[in-house]
């Protein structure tokens, strides 16, 4: 049988990324903590930049999606601890690359070396629709501060990449 927390976790996996729909927040890595205490249920929220323009949408969609799991439900936005890219889960990197979307660089232990080589001074991503390496950086700043534009010259195909932060 699940427990309640176990429940709210669930629930929070329903709720969509308000600017990448094919990713949930617990698989973004937002997702920091979820205490319970009695009827209440606190959900902590880590921003991936200070000034995210989808976090009072995020908070929004969390408090409605628990609403009715617990008397009181509180959504605290937090900066305890920095969100990084590294908090993006594997499940949540392939769905960024079922998407279109190059999902970021992984710097952490079990580092594959071909990822490495995209850590270069001229940053190259791999194209999330032919595999290709063959890319450039067109725009660092994409339509948000957390992802890039680049260009695959295999396939002729405009991307984003997911930044390695």
């Amino acid at each position: 049988m699940q427990t309640r927390e176990e429940a709210i976790w669930d629930a929070l996996a329903e709720v969509s990324d308000p600017e990448i729909p094919a990713i949930n927040l617990v698989d973004l890595g937002v997702i920091r903590s979820v205490r319970l205490d009695g009827e209440r249920v606190t959900v902590e929220l880590l921003p991936t930049f200070v000034g995210c323009p989808a976090v009072e949408v995020m908070r929004h969609d969390v408090a409605e999606r628990l609403h009715g799991m617990a008397e009181e439900v509180h959504v605290r936005i937090s900066f305890a601890e920095p969100w990084t890219s590294e908090r993006i889960s594997l499940r949540g990197r392939e769905r960024l690359r079922a998407s279109g979307f190059a999902p970021p660089v992984r710097i952490g232990p079990g580092v594959l070396h071909d990822d490495l080589a995209e850590l270069s001074v001229l940053p190259v991503a791999t194209c999330p629709y032919c595999g290709s390496r063959n890319t450039t950086l067109e725009n660092a700043f994409g339509p948000t501060l957390c992802r890039a534009i680049y260009h695959c010259a295999d396939c002729r195909q405009p991307f984003e990449q997911f930044k390695t932060i």
